[in-house]
């Protein structure tokens, strides 16, 4: 063999072992049991809604469906009432996120500014609110003198502005470098354009963060719609979720609007889990998407030039 071949061949590194410490593998084990904490319950919750009335009840079902039974999802995605809540429920955390996000930031982006007259003031009254509120009573006699009460925008437009959220924003904002605003001033930008094109694509990791909270608070309240809507039509799906688990008894859908009494009986207790995935799936859907916005904003932010 030429020994120039040799001597220009190269070397690969051999990989060196991992070696965990002591530190790492308890911390390694209490995230497994949390993670293990937050999953189980759920697969447990997915196993009965596909398992029979009988292995239910004998205790057979744990993390794994026992007798397959799909009727209970039959009986859903067959009930005009519960799709019809379904898609009232996607349209109202759309609008309410979406006002909810464009009040934070223009809320949030004007008390950076030290030039704003009045800045104390503002900042002392949002705080203000997040400790101090008038109480259910109040705020629904509120709702009632505005006209809203039986209406979608009961469920849109209280609470629309999060003063926790706006502080998470208003700090991440004052912590982007200043000279930013400088160069964009001297380029002739006003304070709507410098929002628009150096602040907002700047801040995607945080805007995707509060998009979540927004999206999933609305996703999952319940209490608003119970105080203020009266009409089936305007009820969200998690207010129908809880009507049927805090029921006096667990109906199938299909016997509440003129289904077979045996159905009914036959998938009573699959029926709750069942929703509960039905409720539970579409914003796990969604988490995703939102995730790729988290990395690829941390990974923006990290880069200096």
């Amino acid at each position: 063999m030429d020994k120039s071949a040799v001597m220009n061949t190269p070397v690969i590194p051999k990989k060196k072992k991992r070696v965990w410490t002591g530190p790492q593998i308890i911390l390694t084990i209490i995230i497994l049991i949390v993670s293990l904490t937050c999953l189980l319950p759920f697969l447990n919750v997915a196993a009965t809604s596909l398992s029979s009335k009988s292995a239910i009840l004998s205790g057979k079902v744990s993390f794994w469906p026992v007798e397959v039974d799909t009727r209970a999802y039959q009986a859903i995605f067959s009930d005009p009432a519960m799709m019809r809540s379904l898609v009232f429920t996607i349209i109202i955390t759309v609008v309410y996120t979406v006002f909810s996000m464009l009040l934070t930031i223009l809320m949030a982006y004007p008390l950076t500014k030290k030039r704003l007259k009045g800045r104390k003031f503002f900042n002392f009254l949002a705080l203000f609110t997040m400790y101090f509120s008038g109480g259910t009573i109040p705020l629904y006699l509120n709702i009632k003198e505005l006209g809203l009460l039986d209406t979608p925008w009961a469920l849109i437009l209280p609470g629309m502005l999060s003063t926790y959220n706006m502080i998470i924003l208003k700090s991440f904002f004052t912590a982007l470098p200043g000279e930013l605003e400088e160069a964009a001033i001297i380029d002739g930008a006003n304070d709507f354009q410098i929002l628009i094109k150096v602040y907002l694509p700047l801040s995607m990791a945080s805007l995707a963060t509060l998009t979540l909270f927004y999206a999933v608070g609305k996703w999952n309240s319940f209490q608003d719609a119970l105080y203020y809507i009266n009409t089936k039509a305007y009820q969200p799906l998690q207010l129908k979720l809880y009507h049927l688990i805090k029921g006096s008894q667990a109906v199938d859908i299909a016997a509440m609007e003129g289904g077979t009494s045996t159905m009914a009986t036959d998938i009573s207790e699959s029926i709750e889990p069942a929703s509960i995935i039905f409720a539970t799936l579409p914003i796990l859907v969604v988490y995703p998407f939102v995730q790729r916005y988290f990395v690829s904003g941390v990974t923006i932010g990290a880069i200096k030039g």
